[in-house]
């Protein structure tokens, strides 16, 4: 008797019978992915309330709350409020998208995601700490609309090598932090987009959940591209949602509830930058801080010249 059995050959299948399933018959190519078959994908309207709700408290709220809430609470050499906001939003919308790209009916590249998450926590995390400073410096007198030069609190400060400093925190907050925070950020929406596609032409409708969420979630996204100053990102993911759309239609394919919902909400928000860039097109003082081709205004630099300005006249009435 031998010492170990001589495995078994698998009986073959029987002519025009199918080939067994399970993990003891791999196919002939491997194992058959889910995308070979078109699944249908309900509207998520937990994940993208909670996305909305997240951004406009956690993201736009936060100079609010930093602003608003008495600063004894939260001493200039402490961090603020706006600071623990930023601390929980840099949790919660990684989670979030994970748990978005989680629901894809596609097979989408998790290494590609997984990169991203962390490049997205990496760049927020550097945002962090430099939009704390500069927030910080609006009640030392700090004006947003100026650059870190023309500052009547910084550019007389002594040695000049601290003006070196001040703009190298500027551009760890609006450049570096920015561009590793909104890269992977659109990169994971635009991934997401592609998984929403179905031949189902009854399925490429928005139900009325998605009606009532579209509109607060494209004023985040006009908000998130004025502020970030990342329109060139965000005009090149939309080209790039909008071929997509074209090259799937040829196929038979049209864009599920969660697609239309995304791809809507980009529409939406280019409609509010272009009212937005009209508006203040003529306005000299933004014009001298925004002097290139491309000339779209921050909220807050309008919100630190006029609105600052029409407080102090009304306090001074």
């Amino acid at each position: 008797m031998q010492g170990a059995a001589r495995r078994r050959p698998f009986p073959a299948a029987a002519p025009g019978s199918p080939q067994p399933a399970g993990p003891l018959y791999p196919g002939r190519h491997g194992a058959v992915k889910n995308e070979d078959t078109f699944k249908t994908s309900p509207f998520h309207f937990d994940l993208w309330f909670y996305f909305t709700l997240q951004n406009w408290v956690l993201d736009f709220g936060r100079p609010i709350a930093m602003i608003i809430l008495p600063l004894e609470w939260f001493p200039l050499n402490k961090p603020s409020a706006g600071d623990y906001f930023h601390m929980a939003y840099n949790v919660i919308t990684p989670f979030l998208l994970l748990k978005l790209i989680e629901r894809s009916p596609k097979t989408l590249p998790r290494s590609m995601v997984y990169v991203s998450i962390i490049m997205f926590v990496m760049g927020a995390s550097i945002h962090l700490v430099g939009d704390s400073v500069n927030h910080r410096l609006i009640f030392s007198g700090y004006q947003h609309h100026l650059s870190v030069r023309e500052n009547p609190i910084i550019k007389n400060l002594k040695p000049e090598t601290l003006i070196d400093s001040f703009e190298l925190l500027y551009y760890y907050d609006e450049y570096l932090g920015h561009s590793m925070w909104y890269i992977p950020f659109f990169l994971i929406l635009f991934i997401y987009f592609t998984g929403c596609f179905t031949p189902v032409e009854e399925e490429s409708r928005m139900p009325v959940a998605a009606l009532l969420l579209i509109g607060p979630s494209s004023l985040y996204y006009w908000y998130l591209v004025t502020e970030g100053q990342i329109f060139i990102l965000y005009i090149f993911t939309f080209f790039a949602m909008m071929a997509l759309v074209m090259h799937q239609k040829r196929k038979g394919l049209v864009l599920d509830s969660n697609g239309l919902f995304l791809f809507y909400s980009f529409i939406i928000t280019l409609v509010l930058i272009a009212v937005w860039v009209v508006w203040l097109w003529n306005d000299k003082i933004l014009r001298k801080k925004y002097p290139g081709v491309i000339y779209i205004p921050e909220p807050w630099a309008f919100y630190t010249l006029h609105m600052n300005n029409l407080h102090a006249t009304k306090e001074s009435l």
